[in-house]
């Protein structure tokens, strides 16, 4: 059996957590991330037979009935990850029953995944049943993109434009744009489903006055899809204030788009 701590997974993750804590994403315990693992893989660290112990989830995942996930730890701080992954981090897979967890290794503390784990649960299922390959969940509290949601019309093709203007690398980045949820209590299985039904749509949701949901193949894909939000975000909230000279017309988003072949919200473009 290899060394767990040696696992290219288990790496990324603590590498991604340190980076988002780094750029001020993850402040205290903010934020959490899961990862669906391949079994193959995990296999070759853990014996899969042997469950440390069981938690209730508190959502019905019958489509993810034995799948594997490694999942950031309740009231965990980012910045503790990458030092500590066994008392921050858990590898779980979900029982049969479909409502349980089965923790295979972490949380050694005694402690559990976190709180917005039935919501993450819920994007997974969205995602994989519109791009198999969709495996992270990442949900952070970014400056720029929260700061814009105090002064920015919160509506998904209003915001997706203007975030589309501020660079040109935007509509490359995220050509299917942003799903946008009211301000909502965090935590419950409620904003978990309305995240998990805008994810059938969008890889990124924007949680108004709270944070951003991100879902990608791989920690760099969705690290880089948040990253660049934030990035146009910090540009607007930068220059919104004076006058503009200068924009990306909507004939050049168009233009970009499809010298990049990407696939974009055409309903987005006055065109």
């Amino acid at each position: 059996m290899k060394n767990i701590f040696d696992a290219p997974f288990l790496k990324k993750m603590c590498e991604t957590a340190s980076n988002m804590y780094r750029l001020g994403w993850d402040e205290r315990n903010g934020g959490n991330i899961s990862y669906l693992l391949d079994e193959n893989e995990v296999a070759q660290y853990l014996d899969l037979n042997k469950v440390i112990r069981t938690i209730p989830t508190g959502f019905q995942a019958n489509e993810l009935i034995g799948r594997i996930f490694i999942v950031t730890g309740t009231g965990k701080y980012f910045k503790n990850i990458e030092k500590d992954p066994e008392n921050n981090l858990g590898i779980i897979r979900i029982a049969d029953d479909g409502a349980t967890a089965e923790l295979l290794w972490g949380y050694a503390d005694g402690g559990r995944f976190t709180s917005e784990l039935p919501a993450h649960l819920m994007s997974h299922i969205s995602r994989l049943s519109v791009n198999p390959e969709n495996r992270i969940i990442m949900h952070c509290h970014p400056d720029y993109t929260l700061a814009m949601t105090q002064v920015h019309e919160m509506d998904e093709r209003a915001l997706t434009r203007t975030l589309w203007k501020q660079m040109t690398e935007s509509i490359v980045v995220f050509p299917d744009g942003l799903g946008v949820l009211p301000w909502m209590v965090c935590g419950t299985n409620e904003i978990g489903e309305a995240t998990a039904e805008k994810m059938k749509k969008y890889r990124l949701v924007v949680w108004t006055l709270h944070g951003i949901y991100g879902a990608g193949r791989d920690m760099d894909e969705t690290f880089g899809l948040i990253e660049t939000v934030e990035k146009a975000a910090k540009q607007y909230m930068l220059t919104a204030h004076l006058p503009q000279v200068n924009t990306i017309e909507d004939s050049q988003l168009k233009e970009l788009a499809e010298f990049f072949g990407v696939d974009y919200r055409k309903d987005y473009l006055n065109i």
